[in-house]
């Protein structure tokens, strides 16, 4: 599927003399929706118990600045705060009778917010009439007749389309026979008009109604759906799941907005879990599997859009990248160097050799002599190279790239850096590693990095135009004297690539579909996140038999209990109990200095045979205990040279 964005013009009307399709739109690029309006207009102080959609003519500002925010988050689509309001719904707060009234006022507000966008950004964006599920139970199940819920949808779609909107957008269906009559009531009131359908699905991954994805897939595609798709439900996996199901039912564009997972009673309230980490995971994976409109529903926010839009333009643009590659004809390539050539780490891995790496972080400020007294105490000792995290948990730190340079100045080791997509575009990547390879630095880590939340600064801007994959996709290019768009750079910057594992991923099969991908991409080594747990590596190890690539192992020396339950409740990382136990019975500072010591020590000779090399972290910035811990390796090679 060809997702490179093209030029399109501003949205047409329903009266305009054609009505647009999606194709027309949107070309087939995916297209992130908004997320949730109640969720947002609760956290405001909003109470549950009033009408939410009468808040279009007693508050239209509160209205119009949550649609800003989705906006300014990256949403293409706005969605009207018209979710409930048809007759039966409005009908509970005594509002029957102003369902043309509300409706056509929650068209004018997202209208006024994407016409605001334009004005100020140059962007575009697009109104969807909003209609979920009139709230009663239709015939043979309840009282209400089938013509009579048609003339109730029909009412509201007039209101909607005569207002203005760019499409419509039933959602959250609970039965296909009223997901049938909204359709019906749409061909009648507005034909033409695109209209996206999404049911909402059980745990089982059914529709309510007992009803298949594909079923309502094929269903959904004979009634006339412009788009179908699944909302709401019960999370990310469970929309996800259907919508691959649909997919294999359908040609028509799938559109996919969960819940931002299931909601947990959190001191009197209802809160969804999901993090907005988590939701762009979810639209990268959606994509993948199909879907061209994705966005959230209940539980997402502005902050769930905004990393779901960083997802999907990394998808964009590595998908760009792959397409040059597969579209454009290259005239002007040069190859790069032999591995061997290109770097003493690229040689020792092409020989086999057992790779020693020890970590230094960058300084917090300026002064960067106690990195490079350490650099220079590992270099005595016969450590291979320094590998130099960039801003590792998204703090602010000195730059990768200048302490890599000064360690190489001042010692005569090689450097590794970790470069990091989080902070910059595709032109500052290019830029960036252009200069790096120009000033001697040939040995990179490809990462997609950590986001700002998790830093000194949580509400930094995360970039992430493309993720690890697509930047190694990038590194490859410049490698054979290419950049992003094929244009000749006169020779290969020769880097020798290498790419992150966490052999103690949550998602396994994730985890391996992710290291495949870089593989394919170019990847030409591994290191892994710190081990502890010797399973979880070989494990890891089995899993990437048929694309193995040389893995380094990273071992951390533990420097106290509490050091310990921080990296297993923390960090998440699998700590077994007889480690925990061990550094428990240290009952000293120094005593846990040693046992940490020995348990990394212990770990070293137990992957060595199953791993090209290892990384040791120096705890604190305690190259003495990297140092010690890697004595056993490093002596005998010292006693060959």
């Amino acid at each position: 599927m060809a997702w490179a964005a093209r030029a399109v013009s501003p949205p047409m009307r329903y009266d305009d003399w054609r009505m647009p399709q999606l194709a027309d739109i949107f070309a087939d690029r995916p297209v992130l929706a908004d997320g949730a309006m109640g969720t947002v207009l609760y956290a405001r102080g909003i109470f549950i118990n009033r009408c939410y959609d009468e808040l279009n003519l007693s508050d239209p500002a509160l209205i119009l600045s949550v649609h800003e925010e989705y906006l300014q988050a990256g949403a293409e689509i706005l969605e009207t705060n018209t979710f409930g309001a048809n007759r039966f719904r409005l009908a509970r707060h005594g509002l029957a009778g102003k369902v043309a009234e509300i409706n056509a006022a929650g068209v004018r507000i997202a209208r006024e917010a994407v016409d605001r966008l334009r004005d100020k950004q140059a962007g575009e964006a697009w109104v969807a009439g909003a209609l979920g599920p009139l709230g009663v139970r239709l015939e043979p199940l309840g009282k209400t007749g089938l013509e009579e819920a048609r003339a109730a949808f029909a009412e509201q779609i007039r209101a909607l389309t005569g207002a203005g909107v760019d499409m419509l957008m039933i959602e959250t269906m609970p039965a296909l026979n009223e997901a049938r009559e909204a359709l019906l009531a749409a061909e009648e009131t507005a034909p033409g008009l695109p209209v996206l359908v999404m049911v909402t699905v059980d745990d089982e991954g059914n529709c309510l109604d007992g009803s298949s994805p594909a079923h309502a897939a094929v269903l959904l595609t004979e009634w006339g759906a412009s788009a179908i798709g699944v909302n709401c439900s019960t999370g990310p996996s469970t929309v996800l799941t259907a919508i691959e199901v649909m997919r294999k039912a359908t040609t028509l564009p799938l559109v996919a907005m969960p819940n931002a997972g299931m909601p947990r009673a959190v001191d009197g309230r209802n809160v969804y879990l999901c993090s907005p980490e988590f939701m762009a995971s979810f639209a990268r994976k959606a994509v993948a599997a199909g879907a061209q409109i994705v966005g959230g529903c209940c539980g997402t926010t502005p902050n769930h859009i905004r990393a779901m839009r960083s997802a999907m333009r990394a998808v964009e643009a590595q998908t760009r990248v792959i397409e040059s590659e597969t579209e454009e004809a290259i005239t002007a390539e040069t190859p790069p160097a032999p591995l061997a050539h290109r770097s003493r780490l690229g040689a020792l891995i092409e020989q086999k050799q057992f790779v020693t790496l020890v970590e230094v972080v960058p300084p917090r400020g300026i002064d960067c002599s106690h990195e490079i007294e350490g650099a220079q105490l590992l270099s005595q000792l016969g450590v291979h190279a320094i590998n130099v995290p960039d801003s590792p948990r998204a703090s602010a730190r000195l730059s990768a790239q200048s302490l890599c340079i000064q360690i190489q100045q001042h010692t005569a080791m090689e450097t590794v850096l970790h470069y990091t997509c989080r902070d910059r575009n595709i032109l500052s990547i290019q830029s960036d590693l252009l200069g790096a390879s120009s000033i001697g630095l040939h040995n990179i880590l490809c990462l997609t990095g950590d986001p700002p939340k998790l830093g000194n600064y949580p509400d930094a801007t995360a970039v992430f135009d493309v993720d690890s994959i697509g930047l190694v996709n990038l590194v490859r290019r410049l490698n054979h004297g290419l950049d992003v768009g094929s244009n000749a750079i006169g020779v290969s910057t020769n880097f020798t690539i290498g790419v992150s594992a966490n052999p103690g991923a949550p998602d396994m099969e994730n985890e391996l579909r992710r290291f495949a991908y870089k593989v394919e991409a170019g990847a030409e080594y591994a290191i892994t996140q710190p081990v502890f747990d010797l399973r979880l590596l070989e494990t890891f190890l089995r899993g990437i038999e048929e694309f193995r690539i040389p893995v380094i192992a990273g071992l951390w020396p533990l420097t106290s209990l509490r050091n310990a339950e921080y990296m297993k409740n923390d960090l998440r990382v699998s700590m077994p109990e007889a480690m925990m136990l061990r550094m428990a019975q240290a009952t000293t500072p120094e005593a846990s200095r040693e046992e940490g010591i020995r348990i990394a020590q212990e770990m070293l000779e137990q992957v060595r045979p199953h791993v090209q090399g290892v990384q040791i972290s120096a705890p604190f910035g305690r190259y003495e205990v990297a140092a010690e811990v890697i004595h056993s390796v490093l002596q005998p090679a010292k006693a060959r040279e």
